[in-house]
Order: C-alpha cells, then structure tokens, then sequence
C-alpha cells in the first residue's frame, strides 16, 4: 500500500511513511492553511504513532511553528481543543485500519480538510526531507475539556441503572469513556484490553468480533456493549443481546435524542432514515465526511436548522447548538464517537426501554457492509466500470436478485431491485479494498446479500 494523500488525509504502510515523507506532508499542510504559528498534535496507540508524531512536530518547529503536544487522545478530542484555540491540528491515525499501516489526519481551524484544502496541500509540497528533532510544547489540556462536555450537556444520571461493557482493545478512547460513562451513572465493566493493536471496522464488523460481543452481553447481564476504532472518531455499539447497532441506525436514534430535523449522510447510508418520516430533510452526499461536512454547511446556508451528519460506520457530527437532559452541547463539525454512544443509552433510559427495543421503532429496514481486501485500487475501479457499462455483466454477477428497479452512481454503483433488495459496490478511496454494502427488509438478508456478492466477486477476480 504505498502512501496516498487525500481528503482523508495521509495513508500507507508504516515502512513507508518515512520520516521525510511525513515531514513533507506537514510542510505543505502548513503551507497551506492559515496557522498563527500553532499547531496541535495527537496520536492513537500504534507502536508506529509516536516515531511518526515526532516527524511532524519536528517539521513543524522548523518552520517556526510552535507545536501543542496532546499525546494520545481520540481525534474528535484533538479537533475541539484545536478549534476551540483558532489551531490548526495533526492527528497521527490509521483509523481502523491494520497495525503495519498508519497515517496523518489534517484539521484546518474550522474542522476536517476539504477537498479544497487538499489541492491546496498537494499543490504546496515539495518533497520528502527529514527535519531535525525538536521539543514539543506543553501538552494543553485536551482530555479534560472533552470529557466535560458530554457530562455537562447529559448529567450524572443519564446513564443510571444500565450496566454497560466496554470493549477497551486499543482504543485510545478507552480509559476516557470508561471514566465518562461512569460520570454519566452507568456501571462499566471492561473487557478486552488489549496491548498490541487491534484493528475495528466499525462499518464491517467480522464474525468473531460479534460472537464475542454476544458471549460477552450474555456472560455479564449487560445492557449494552460500546466500543470505538483505533482513533476514536467512530463508534462501535451492541444492544442487550450483543448485536452490533449498525452506525446509521445509531447515528439516526442520536439525531432524534437530540431534535435534529435535517440530516445529511452518504448514499451508502439506511433508507429507513427517510422511510421513518422524522426528519424535514435528509440529503444524500458521496461516501466520506468531507461529502458530509459540505452537505451539512450548504445546509446550514438558509433558514436556521438543526442539522446533523453522520455515516454508515457511527461517526456523527452535530451542525447545531442542541440541548442534552442537563444543559447545552455545543456543535462539533467533525466525526464523534462518544456522542452516538451516549445519546441513544441516554434516551432509552429516558423512556425506560432496552436499547433493542429503541431501535425497534424505527422502520424494519437493516443494513450490512463488508469488503474484499488486498484488492488494487485499479481492479475495483475497472471491475465497477465494467458492470455500470454493461448491463449483461451486473446480470451475471447479481441475476440472481431478480429485475433491476434503478441504478444510483453517485459515489460507486448502488442496484435496487425490485424486491426492495439494494447492492452497493465502491473502490474504497484509501485502502486496497472493495467495499459492498447492502439493504434488505432483515439484518439477516442484509448480511446475505453482502456475503454472496463479495463471494461471486471473488471467484471473478481468482
């Protein structure tokens, strides 16, 4: 996987994520974005993370900028502290994917790089070269404020009677929710601490992950189990019985607890979302955050509006001032993970209901994601080509879905046949994979529909 830059920022294997290379990118990031000579900085808890972090602050103490070191924090956590400063910030993250891959991730002092900043940031690098070592800055108060701001806006007995797990793995957000969901009145029991990175799809959780989450629920009489990807920006969350909530399904409950009534998402995302009738306006952008970020800002361009954004893997962004149980919880225009996993426990304890029975009012529509991995960028882009082309082709791979009812090509290709059943196939943007998403009326149908087609696809491709 060589390094690719992108809206998403910077991605590729840890052998080659050089120091130089690293030094490169934050040159031109600085270069590019307005900074009043200050940057903030934070890392997950890869064994990579922390050599890497050092690349960044010593280019940009070369540069002259002064660097606020955060240590390891979650990513939503660093881009509050950094707006809150008028900072831009560097987050050192693979995200979810594997331990030999890592990457950089780039906030401006408004939030998440856009597509402009991105031609703004390629346009200004020059090349790889190391920066000698420098000190860091006095590491600011991240933590904290973050913590606070979810204990303030939801109170201490939001959380009261729910016995809640929490799957710690490498999550740098995991001694930070373990504190906050006790704050918030939930008895938290830990599971699964891991010292060796794990990486957590929160969008294609795999088969062993699930029976663990259900052995876990059963073994302890939880209410919930609630997790995180590696930097945190993404939420993992199952109900009493250990079955994962998927992210749409929990980033609509979220809007709802919290009296949104426009929400921008993917196209990827539940259909369900309009289906439920709760929302003014729901508008559909390409898959990734800076889609959703300039859906939400056009959005919030008329009458004032509660809007909301949030994609099929959980992370949810919150566009307006709303009002939690004990007080105000300003807007954070970038992707969270504590707050959709808050929000939903907060509102079925409200109306003394288990979270499965929260999710239960929603419409009967379930979701499934899954992905081929170590597929070449250019075998998916060719193979996706060639079945929007062709309509024989899609024939071959997915007849067995019965007659085709329309074709959406806004971010990949998304079939809807006539039974209701909908495929979706895209290149993933920053990883060697193949993603498949799918719809159908049951989780169980979902979840078939995605295991067939990745399993034709395969034998195409063998």
């Amino acid at each position: 996987m060589a390094p690719k830059f992108g809206t998403s920022g910077l991605r590729g294997l840890v052998t080659e994520l050089t120091d130089g290379l690293c030094a490169g990118y934050t040159r031109a990031f600085l270069a590019a974005v307005p900074h009043e000579g200050r940057l903030f900085l934070g890392r997950d808890l890869r064994a990579s993370s922390a050599r890497i972090a050092a690349a960044v602050a010593a280019a940009a103490a070369e540069a002259g900028v002064a660097v606020a070191d955060c240590g390891e924090l979650p990513t939503p956590a660093l881009a509050l502290a950094a707006m809150r400063a008028g900072a831009p910030s560097v987050m050192v993250t693979g995200s979810h994917i594997p331990a030999d891959r890592n990457g950089l991730k780039f906030y401006t002092a408004r939030g998440e790089i856009t597509k402009a900043d991105e031609a703004a940031i390629l346009a200004a690098y020059a090349g790889d070269r190391a920066a000698p070592p420098a000190p860091a800055g006095p590491e600011p108060s991240a933590l904290p404020a973050y913590r606070a701001r979810y204990v303030a806006a939801f109170g201490p007995s939001a959380l009261r009677g729910l016995r809640v797990g929490l799957w710690q793995h490498s999550s740098v957000a995991r001694d930070l929710l373990a504190g906050l969901l006790g704050d918030l009145g939930a008895e938290v029991l830990p599971l699964g601490r891991s010292d060796v990175f794990v990486p957590v799809d929160t969008e294609a959780v795999d088969g062993a992950t699930r029976a663990q989450l259900a052995a876990w629920a059963a073994e302890y009489g939880l209410d919930a189990v609630v997790s995180t990807d590696g930097d945190a920006d993404r939420p993992l969350v199952a109900d009493e019985s250990g079955a994962v909530v998927p992210g749409d399904v929990i980033g609509t409950l979220t809007a709802l607890a919290l009296g949104a009534d426009t929400v921008v998402t993917p196209v990827s995302s539940n259909t369900m979302i309009e289906g439920s009738g709760r929302f003014a306006r729901v508008l559909r952008t390409k898959i990734g955050s800076p889609f959703v970020i300039a859906g939400m800002e056009t959005a919030m361009t008329g009458p004032a509006t509660r809007t909301v954004g949030f994609e099929a893997n959980g992370g949810f962004l919150l566009g307006f001032a709303a009002a939690g149980p004990a007080g105000s919880l300003p807007p954070l225009m970038t992707r969270d993970a504590v707050l959709p996993i808050v929000a939903p426990l907060a509102e079925a304890v409200r109306q003394g209901r288990r979270l499965s029975a929260l999710v239960a009012t929603l419409p009967s529509r379930r979701t499934a994601a899954d992905r081929l991995e170590h597929v070449p960028t250019e075998t998916s882009q060719a193979l996706v080509r060639r079945l929007v082309e062709d309509p024989r082709d899609r024939a071959a791979l997915l007849g067995r879905l019965g007659p085709e009812e329309g074709i959406d090509l806004t971010d990949g290709l998304r079939i809807r046949f006539s039974s209701g059943a909908i495929v979706h196939l895209r290149p993933s943007g920053n990883a060697p994979e193949l993603r498949c998403y799918a719809e159908a009326d049951t989780a169980e149908a979902a979840e078939a529909l995605v295991h067939d087609t990745l399993a034709a696809i395969r034998a195409r491709l063998a």
